[in-house]
């Protein structure tokens, strides 16, 4: 037994470092844009917009002193057939509106009917009952906007919650 005291000490050490990794760091280490980020200029005759979209961290649970954590999966969907899409940011902010972190910040493109995701952990609790984005966003003219969509999750034991929630462009 004395022999394996070494090994179970490190092993607990790396496993308690490992816990103290701040939720930002493990949800930038989850997302590998580089195979997403555009190598050239894009043109000037793109339209831009913006799109909000509310998430849910937590949600309060039988009182407002009670929350309930949540995973909340943003879902980025080029729903154009033909065009690719442009994502030149996403920010993340807390219910109070205080900026959290970004997750894009070099202009990613998504192919014609491509999709992909930002996780927010259970863990990460940052964003609190009203956390949001902002996705600032170009396209060609006449290419259909990019959907946005928030899906929160949490199961416990034998139950399961789950909702959504749908972009709405403000610029």
């Amino acid at each position: 037994m004395k022999n394996h005291l070494p090994i179970l000490l490190l092993s607990s050490l790396l496993i308690l470092n490992s816990c103290g990794e701040k939720e930002e760091e493990k949800a930038k280490k989850n997302l590998d844009w580089s195979t997403r980020v555009l190598t050239h200029k894009l043109s000037d005759s793109l339209l831009s917009g913006s799109t909000y979209l509310s998430i849910y961290s937590q949600i309060y649970s039988e009182t407002e002193h009670l929350t309930h954590d949540l995973t909340a999966t943003v879902s980025i969907r080029n729903t154009s057939r033909t065009d690719t899409i442009y994502i030149t940011k996403a920010d993340y902010f807390d219910t109070k509106g205080q900026y959290i972190r970004h997750y894009i910040d070099k202009t990613i493109y998504l192919n014609p009917l491509e999709t992909t995701a930002i996780v927010i952990s259970e863990r990460d609790k940052e964003g609190g009952t009203g956390a949001n984005f902002i996705f600032d966003w170009k396209v060609k003219n006449n290419t259909p906007e990019p959907l946005f969509e928030g899906i929160m999750i949490s199961t416990s034991g034998s139950q399961g919650l789950s909702f959504t929630t749908q972009g709405k462009r403000i610029e």
